[in-house]
């Protein structure tokens, strides 16, 4: 599904894509649980009339679906990285 490096002795090691990856990991989760907590209230859109709230749900769920698309992106080359360690 993704092109994914060749882990080779002339290339970046194994322990330090690991790392980094790990580092992207754990910040691609930390921000797409900050946004998910983040409010989203009803209240605050029932001004722009009866649409509003739903295309606010809607625009979050798709939002959050990217985070997961990277999330996705990132662990793949995290078991990629781990099955060459």
């Amino acid at each position: 599904m993704y092109t994914l490096p060749t882990i080779h002795l002339n290339g970046t090691g194994a322990t330090a894509l690991s790392e980094e990856y790990g580092e992207a990991w754990r910040a691609l989760l930390n921000a797409r649980d900050a946004l998910a907590k983040a409010t989203c209230n009803a209240r605050d859109f029932y001004p722009q009339g009866d649409e509003a709230w739903k295309d606010a749900r809607f625009e979050r769920s798709e939002a959050l679906a990217k985070f997961d698309d990277v999330i996705d992106y990132v662990e793949a080359w995290l078991a990629h990285i781990n099955d060459h360690k």
